[in-house]
């Protein structure tokens, strides 16, 4: 397996390339407004310092969100035409479920909830169990309203002043892409490339028009 992994859900821009067995490379940038402009040259980078052509590749992987909408498509459009290209199956990763993952990878034990900043004075968030199995959500809700569990990891526990526990802030590649290798290997189905939003756009269709024209 040569699986390229990559998210914009968060403001991280990150991708990386996993064999199956370990992570080969990774490139990790905050920076919420250039999504658009450094996907592409970011995910050259990590296929250049792996030392794999992308006609290589046997899988990828995205992270679906929940995200807002603007960055979040960046992953999604550019997982669909590259599956498109290379004839790949695109396998969509809850980025929540990439942040527990890393929060494990790193130490931490026991039960815990993810949050990221959903902007609105609201958070995105899952909770999960003692063995990293997400057992509530993915929600978005204020940070007062999520369900207690103690400790949290993400973003939105820092900014939001939740109890917060030792972990990564944003979403890392090498994490999304070593859960989703693990998944496929244990024969569990990933989702599909299609975004998580859990809020509606705030672009609305009109409910009526004006008449311009005389009756």
């Amino acid at each position: 397996m040569l699986l390229l992994a990559f998210d914009t859900a968060t403001p991280a821009v990150t991708a990386a390339v996993h064999d199956g067995e370990r992570v080969l490379a990774e490139s990790y940038e905050v920076d919420a407004r250039r999504h658009g402009e450094l996907l592409l040259p970011t995910i050259d980078a990590v296929l250049r310092t792996a030392g794999v052509d992308k006609r290589q590749l046997t899988d990828l992987a995205v992270g679906v969100g929940p995200g807002p909408y603007t960055g979040l498509r960046v992953g999604l459009v550019t997982a669909a035409a590259l599956g498109d290209a290379l004839g790949l199956p695109v396998h969509g990763v809850c980025t929540l479920d990439a942040i527990a993952h890393q929060a494990r990878a790193e130490g931490l034990d026991g039960a815990f909830t993810v949050a990221t900043d959903a902007r609105r004075k609201e958070v995105y968030w899952a909770s999960y169990d003692a063995s990293g199995t997400r057992v509530s959500g993915p929600a978005v809700d204020r940070p007062a309203e999520i369900e207690p569990g103690g400790r949290t990891v993400g973003a939105g526990a820092l900014l939001y002043g939740l109890p917060a526990a030792s972990g990564p802030e944003h979403v890392s590649a090498g994490a999304l892409a070593d859960f989703a290798v693990r998944e496929l290997a244990a024969g569990r189905e990933l989702l599909p490339n299609a975004p998580l939003y859990l809020r509606r756009p705030d672009a609305q269709v009109p409910a009526g028009y004006k008449a311009v024209l005389p009756a």
